[in-house]
């Protein structure tokens, strides 16, 4: 499907605070301007404020381009859920997994370039409590590793922050018991990390299943169900690839809805932000979401 970007206003919402978010964007403003695409640009500090933003602005704009990484991305989504605008990605974060997942270029000219040609994708939505997120919501180990990503280390390590703060949530890690319902069951598990996938990549270009796609109106969940944490290490590969449910340890599944109780309430991570706690309820929005990214056949 086809956007037209030219003689269109578009809002950018620029985050300073993701990894690249403070770099010129001149690059990007240079083929807004070729493409005829009149651009204003909102800066922001916090996520309300982000939210805001978009709520005062979009009856006075065409498109929204998000400028920074995949929390930036997800404290935008109900804004842009509500709005019903297009949405344009600069990926300034550190994972950019979303942006991934969707094929779009990695530079500021490039997903410019993209945004500008208007190729445009309906993708889903999962929701997990209410809080909406595009990849991935995760509870256990997870968590851990999010609260040890700090902008600090985003920015002076970049993805290199995601390996060295796995190995320091693993070597902490310790199972917990829950319980996760979907499809008409109940089932019970001692559990590393529970992740249910609405997109493709997750943590900074992990897959959480192999079949998994935004826009295939279901969500992707995996149990780590090991007994010892040393064996995690030796799964790695297969889980960075999305192949895990080879292991007898890995439970996967998929459906439109999946609940997860635990005796205590646990937090819950989506796309590297804390914003709930179990127990945990999530589901899909199909299409709920205008995207303008290459065709899918084209970063086959």
């Amino acid at each position: 499907m086809a956007l037209a970007t030219r003689h269109r206003k578009a809002l950018l919402l620029v985050n300073p605070k993701a990894r690249g978010g403070d770099q010129p964007l001149d690059e990007a403003h240079a083929v807004f301007e070729a493409g005829g695409l009149a651009v204003t640009i909102e800066r922001f500090d916090t996520p309300a404020q982000l939210a805001t933003g978009i709520d005062q602005r979009s009856t006075d704009t065409d498109l929204l381009i998000v400028c920074g990484g995949d929390g930036t991305i997800r404290a935008a989504a109900r804004g842009i859920v509500d709005s019903g605008l297009p949405l344009g990605i600069l990926p300034l974060g550190t994972g950019n997994d979303l942006a991934r997942t969707l094929g779009i270029p990695e530079t500021l000219k490039g997903a410019a370039e993209t945004i500008v040609a208007g190729h445009a994708r309906q993708i889903d939505v999962g929701e997990v409590n209410g809080e909406l997120f595009f990849n991935v919501a995760s509870i256990g180990m997870s968590v851990d590793l999010a609260e040890r990503l700090t902008p600090e280390r985003k920015r002076r390590w970049g993805r290199l922050a995601y390996g060295m703060a796995a190995c320091a949530a693993l070597a902490d890690a310790r199972p917990f018991s829950a319980t996760i319902t979907g499809g008409g069951s109940d089932v019970r598990v001692r559990s590393l990390q529970i992740a249910v996938g609405n997109g493709r990549h997750y943590g900074g270009g992990s897959i959480i299943a192999e079949h998994a796609a935004v826009d295939d109106g279901r969500l992707d969940f995996y149990s780590l169900e090991v007994a010892h944490t040393w064996k995690v290490p030796l799964m790695l590969w297969d889980l960075r690839r999305g192949r895990h449910g080879d292991w007898q340890e890995v439970r996967t599944g998929d459906g439109v809805a999946f609940e997860v109780a635990t005796r205590r309430p646990r937090p819950v991570n989506a796309d590297g932000e804390v914003v709930t706690t179990t127990p945990a309820r999530f589901t899909v929005h199909p299409n709920a979401v205008t995207v303008l990214a290459p065709p899918p056949d084209a970063h086959t």
